[in-house]
């Protein structure tokens, strides 16, 4: 992958060279309970999140019609309900935000909300949230995202349903407002997410494309599509999260709940341990197995001393300390200095000259 330049957030580093961050989006799991809220900050914190992603939208910015529905799963039963009632039970205050955003600060996370306006945006300003979020919904609402990279607070935009052609009009917008801290994420919008629609290879697409950080926002069952993102250069995953999959409300279900998140951010540590470097040659714990394992030139036969070695005189095997099977070319016609026995295992110091 092409090299990006990493970006400095809360005393974290996002990008090449650095831990993936991994977010816990709760976003309206806490269904509008506070004591909920709270508890589900701490159960992301206990299982190793990196940071927390709440919501701090205003209903009536993106819907306002209360006949438009929305049907999901909810506690095994299909739920069809007004979107706008919906959200609203689950919209936070300021105040809310900020109460919850200085919890997230106690237990070391890092924190971040989704605004739906301008006004939005400033309001995350002055809580001084090192992170603004733009989801896939609003990727093609620019006044939002130029109004992000003026904030010049560090920008993560979800790149769920939109083609190319929309990515690059969100990126070119916050470019052209004088952001410099974009993420891409990786995204697809269907919850949950069947398994052909993934497309990880979506990843070093973005990046060799838009020459910025991507992530990926994962909306599938389970924890193998996450890890497999970090193999192919996301520096950033978002998975919803949970207290309970079996609360009421419509993430819950396809949410990671707290011992998937902790397999999750176990997974991931695991696959950037085992990512390493490309360069060529053999690991530190391989060096004892190239002398165990590998093959040495050796008497096939008890050889008396002047004997001229022929190759039937010369075996291959085990350990592999002594002149290795390419040398056979060089030993044949060689004049022995000393007997030698069974198995010996030849070096320079046999043979005379």
């Amino acid at each position: 992958m092409q090299h990006i330049s990493p970006i400095s957030t809360a005393g974290r580093m996002i990008g090449p060279g650095h831990p993936c961050l991994i977010a816990a989006e709760i976003g309206i799991n806490h269904n509008g309970d506070m004591s909920l809220a709270h508890r589900t900050i701490d159960a992301a914190a206990d299982a190793g999140a990196d940071a927390v992603k709440l919501t701090n939208y205003k209903t009536e910015d993106f819907i306002s019609d209360s006949s438009i529905t929305y049907e999901y799963i909810s506690q095994g039963k299909s739920v069809r309900e007004s979107q706008y009632e919906m959200f609203k039970r689950c919209e936070l205050s300021s105040g809310q935000l900020a109460e919850l955003f200085d919890h997230c600060k106690t237990r070391g996370l890092i924190y971040f909300a989704t605004p739906t306006s301008e006004n939005g945006v400033q309001e995350l300003r002055q809580l001084h949230a090192p992170l603004v979020k733009n989801g896939s919904d609003s990727i093609i609402h620019l006044p939002l995202i130029r109004a992000m990279a003026r904030s010049g607070i560090p920008t993560v935009q979800s790149t769920g349903m939109a083609t190319l052609e929309e990515i690059e009009d969100a990126v070119n917008a916050f470019r052209d407002a004088g952001g410099t801290k974009l993420i891409l994420l990786h995204c697809t919008s269907s919850y949950p997410t069947p398994d052909a629609d993934v497309h990880l290879r979506k990843i070093p697409t973005l990046v060799a494309a838009f020459r910025c950080l991507v992530g990926f926002s994962d909306h599938t069952w389970g924890v193998t599509a996450a890890m497999g993102a970090v193999t192919l250069g996301a520096c950033f995953v978002e998975k919803h999260f949970t207290l309970d999959r079996n609360l009421p409300g419509p993430d819950h279900r396809f949410s990671s709940d707290p011992a998937e998140l902790r397999a999750l951010v176990e997974g991931i540590r695991k696959v950037e341990a085992c990512i390493g470097n490309g360069v060529i040659g053999p690991a530190p714990s391989e060096l004892v197995g190239r002398e165990n394992y590998r093959l040495s030139c050796v008497a096939i036969k008890a050889l008396a001393a002047g004997r001229v070695l022929e190759e039937t005189d010369i075996a291959f095997r085990r350990p592999g300390s002594g002149l290795p099977p390419k040398a056979v070319g060089s030993l044949i016609g060689k004049k022995l200095r000393h007997p030698v026995p069974n198995g010996h295992i030849f070096s320079a110091e046999d043979f005379d000259g």
